[in-house]
């Protein structure tokens, strides 16, 4: 399916094929409210930053990630930006071997492969070569580690407002005072409450998110130098050195073991 919104009688049945990909993109931000539905559903993003918020929290999921939601769970979705990506609809008897827990994975160039192929697809019965694509789609799944990479927000709306324009803009100097009279509070409350909603403390947390959208940078080829400039970095070498005890990889390092374009 080519189309980024199926219709919800669709992702709601176990009828059909035991899974389905709408894909697409559009030039504005991409939004959904919170909803659930009966398919288990593996969204990623070709471009872009998605923030996914799921009952117990929210995080933000880089573009070559992807993000695992069990059936019936619920959820939002909104893309910072442009949005192009993608989302695979699995029907419920065949989540049983799944992750039990919403969670974000590394997108393998295999899975990515197998799922903008099934995007292509007609909503009809699968032949023996598309039930192999689509168990592929199913075994990449299951055994893809979790990633750590998502970045949790904050559930405060005064907090999401600072916690979205560092999101939008990682390369904002404002300091903690500064922020916190924006959001109209303290800097002693934002900073207590950042800790508490999120597990970062507000520096942790902004370093977090312009490393996050490192990753996206880095993946679609952008220069390391540019990516340390362009997010607000003293030097490049400072940046290196945060994204390698962060990551556990140079970003030299990180962009090579990347799937292939």
């Amino acid at each position: 399916m080519s189309d980024l919104t199926l219709d919800p009688a669709t992702i709601n049945t176990s009828e059909g094929p035991v899974v389905i990909v709408a894909a697409g993109s559009q030039d504005g931000e991409r939004a959904s409210s919170g909803h659930r539905h009966a398919r288990g559903q593996l969204m990623g993003s070709l471009r872009g930053l998605l923030s996914v918020g799921v009952e117990d929290g929210q995080w933000i999921v880089p573009a070559i990630h992807a993000v695992w939601l069990p059936p019936h769970h619920f959820h939002s979705v909104r893309s910072h930006g442009p949005f192009s990506g993608w989302s695979a609809y699995v029907a419920e008897p065949a989540c049983a071997g799944l992750p039990s827990r919403p969670c974000t994975i590394r997108t393998s160039g295999l899975l990515r492969e197998a799922v903008l192929r099934a995007a292509t697809w007609a909503l009809e019965p699968l032949g023996a070569q598309r039930e192999r694509i689509a168990h592929v789609i199913l075994d990449e799944i299951r055994d893809a580690p979790p990633a750590p990479f998502g970045l949790p927000l904050p559930r405060d709306p005064r907090l999401q407002r600072v916690a979205r324009a560092l999101i939008d803009d990682p390369a904002d100097e404002r300091d903690l005072e500064q922020w916190a009279q924006w959001a109209a509070m303290s800097s002693r409350t934002l900073t207590r409450r950042f800790v508490a909603e999120t597990g970062f403390g507000f520096a942790a947390w902004r370093q977090r998110a312009r490393l996050m959208r490192a990753l996206e940078m880095l993946a679609a080829g952008r220069p390391v130098t540019t990516v340390a400039m362009d997010l607000g970095y003293a030097s490049a070498s400072a940046f290196i050195t945060l994204f390698t005890r962060e990551f556990g990889a140079t970003p030299a390092a990180y962009r090579r073991a990347l799937p292939a374009h």
